[in-house]
């Protein structure tokens, strides 16, 4: 069975897991396609199917695997347009962080939020069906109480997209 040992790294908290060639095997193949079976899986892994999914489910307890989710072809869905926005606030009291958040977290469109170092406060990512709608979105965004400033660039093409962790 897979090992996971927590041990703390850095002041922050974060926490790594140890995990073992089988358990790298088993991420990498679910990576690949999430969907197959526990069988198949510890065919391609090596093992038999109890442990396997053992330690599928080892490394769900520890949060190593989050989820599973479809990956959806946003254009056949009708959105055309890939956006960020870069978001210096006026105040960086946590409060006001905070509330920033919350409103962020509740608009569909924002796909991913990070803090950054440096003069910019966040970045967004954002998909919208048209430049209309983002920059509604934009109006809405440079309105909110504690946004000094909101630059923007719209994505030409996507380079690359890897949503598998490197392991």
């Amino acid at each position: 069975m897979a090992r996971l040992h927590q041990r703390g790294c850095f002041s922050g908290g974060f926490v790594r897991a140890k995990l073992d060639e089988i358990d790298l095997r088993i991420l990498a193949e679910l990576q690949s396609d999430g969907r197959m079976t526990n069988v198949e899986l510890s065919s391609r892994v090596g093992i038999s199917p109890p442990p396997c999914l053992r330690r599928v489910r080892a490394l769900e307890e520890a949060g190593v695997i989050t989820g599973y989710r479809a990956l959806l072809d946003e254009r056949k869905l009708g959105i055309e347009v890939v956006c960020f926005a870069f978001v210096h606030l006026a105040s960086q009291a946590e409060a006001d962080l905070a509330a920033f958040q919350e409103r962020i977290r509740e608009w569909s469109l924002v796909r991913e939020c990070w803090t950054l170092s440096g003069d910019i406060d966040f970045i967004l990512k954002c998909v919208a069906a048209d430049l209309k709608a983002f920059q509604d979105f934009v109006a809405d965004l440079t309105a909110l109480p504690n946004v000094r400033n909101v630059r923007t660039a719209l994505a030409l093409d996507r380079v690359k997209d890897a949503p598998i962790a490197p392991l």
